[in-house]
């Protein structure tokens, strides 16, 4: 099985506090994303489980680069609603002070999980997922889930927006392509 990116914007009740903190829904239950999949309720329960039984962690990405970790999650839990998760932005970090720069202007407002799927129902493109191995929620520039925002309120769904995620999605799959990902 290959590693899978799902993307969310942070949401709307998310805000970048102390200049360090992130905390919200990083995937929500339900909802398709624009390639098509919902996750279900219950679906991080199993490697959340397994990765605290093995003292191990989730691990805080930029980009989903795996060089590039910029700080950790100290919590991720499923709730009725989704993945919600609460992290540091570790400041020794260059990479991850200019996250919280960008995060703070506004520029970056997107979640990003890499997992592999373990059970779903239908095929590409139109997935129910039921059971997921979450191995790292990243802070992207494009997210594909656009019901949760970054901290600012404002109206961001333009059809501007939805063309920008769509380059960014024809990109990750070419960059998949090329790598053999």
């Amino acid at each position: 099985m290959e590693l899978e990116h799902k993307f969310v914007r942070i949401g709307g009740e998310v805000a970048l506090r102390e200049g360090h903190v992130i905390e919200g829904y990083a995937s929500l239950f339900g909802l398709p994303d624009q390639g098509g999949d919902t996750v279900l309720a219950g679906a991080y329960g199993a490697s959340l489980r397994a990765l605290s039984a093995k003292g191990g962690k989730v691990k805080m990405l930029w980009q989903h680069d795996p060089a590039q970790p910029i700080g950790v999650w100290d919590e991720v839990r499923e709730d009725g609603r989704g993945l919600w998760v609460k992290g540091r932005l570790l400041p020794e970090v260059a990479r991850a002070r200019e996250a919280a720069a960008l995060i703070g202007a506004g520029a970056i407002d997107g979640l990003s999980i890499g997992y592999r799927t373990k059970k779903a129902q239908g095929g590409k493109g139109g997935r129910l997922l039921s059971e997921l191995e979450l191995w790292e929620v990243s802070l992207v520039t494009f997210p594909m889930l656009p019901e949760a925002r970054v901290g600012r309120k404002a109206e961001r769904d333009t059809d501007g927006d939805a063309l920008m995620r769509d380059l960014a999605a024809a990109f990750e799959g070419a960059r998949g392509a090329l790598t053999g990902a």
